[in-house]
Parts: C-alpha cells; structure tokens; sequence
C-alpha cells in the first residue's frame, strides 16, 4: 500500500509541475493569437485644430507655444482600451524639402494611456509644448507671428499599444494663429 501512495503523490505533483509548466504557455498561446490592430488602417483621427498658444509672460516676454487638438476614432469592434501616444513639434526649417528632410526636433509630448472614455473614441486631447518662441514688448503676439524669424511647426502625432512599433497617425500643420483657450 505504502507503494501506490507514494505512486498517487508523484502522479499529484507531476500534475501540478505539469500545470505550472503549461498554463504560462497556454496563455501565452492564446494572447499572441488575438488580432493585431492596424492602426493606420483601423484609428481615425478627427476634430483636428491647432494655433499658438499664448502662455502669458514668462521672464518679461510674450510666450507663445505651439498647441494641436485632436480625437481618436475606432471602429466598434476594435478591442482597444487605451494607446500611448507621443506628439513630436518639428520646425520647419526646409519648406522646399518634403517630410523628415525639411524639418528640425522642437519639443515632444508624451501621454503615457489615452483612454476609449466616450464610446469608441478619446476624448478631445490638448497638446502643447512646453517649448515656444519668445518676443519682447511691444511686440503684441500676433506680431510676433508675422516676424521673419518665425519658424513654422509642424506637430506629428505617434500612437501605440503595449509593445508594437510606434505608428504615425498624424501629420498636422500648425497654423499660425494665435489660441487663448
């Protein structure tokens, strides 16, 4: 008898290092076999706007910061919760250069989890960077738009899940007008 018990607790911890030794990789399996989401082709980006954001005085000088609004659309039966999105502000130092080629690093703004909180889009997302142009009074803002030395920005809007690529959604075009809200 003493042999079919000891049979019967190796047999138990058989099937418990089994168990431990498989879960892992069933869930493994079955997550990796979900659907990866395109969000080039899935994500919509809506109720884009943008200007230049007056940010007060800071050290005696008119700031302004480059700032774009913006929603994200999916379609009902994308299962997606949340993103990461990374905006990158670019100066446009090249207009005649098309793209990355004509155009400098200004400043970047990351959100960490953007949320699906109305239905099946975010939120209307603010960005602005920190990062501006300055000019001294008189100077008013609208001025400081119209200088030679002003540089157009252009913000660039970067989204993704978990740990897939980073995937551009958008290319915006800040206009150069002067925002308050």
């Amino acid at each position: 008898m003493s042999v079919q018990v000891r049979l019967r607790a190796g047999r138990g911890r058989a099937r418990r290092l089994v168990a431990i030794v498989l879960l892992p990789l069933a869930l493994a399996a079955v997550s990796s076999c979900s659907e990866a989401v395109d969000f080039k082709q899935t994500l919509e980006v809506t109720d884009v706007s943008g200007g230049w954001f007056d940010a007060g005085i800071v050290d005696g000088k008119n700031k302004l910061v480059p700032s774009v609004s913006f929603r994200i659309r999916k379609p009902a039966n994308v299962r997606l919760r949340s993103l990461s999105l990374n905006i990158h502000f670019k100066k446009i130092v090249d207009p005649s250069k098309p793209g990355l080629d004509g155009e400098e690093e200004a400043d970047e703004v990351f959100l960490q989890t953007v949320e699906f909180t109305e239905g099946h889009q975010t939120a209307i997302l603010p960005v602005r960077s920190p990062t501006g142009v300055t000019g001294d009074p008189p100077q008013t803002r609208a001025e400081m738009l119209q200088n030679s030395h002003f540089r157009d920005m252009r913000a660039r809007v970067f989204a993704k899940e978990s740990s897939t690529k980073w995937v551009e959604l958008l290319a915006f075009d800040i206009p150069r007008v002067v925002l308050t809200k």
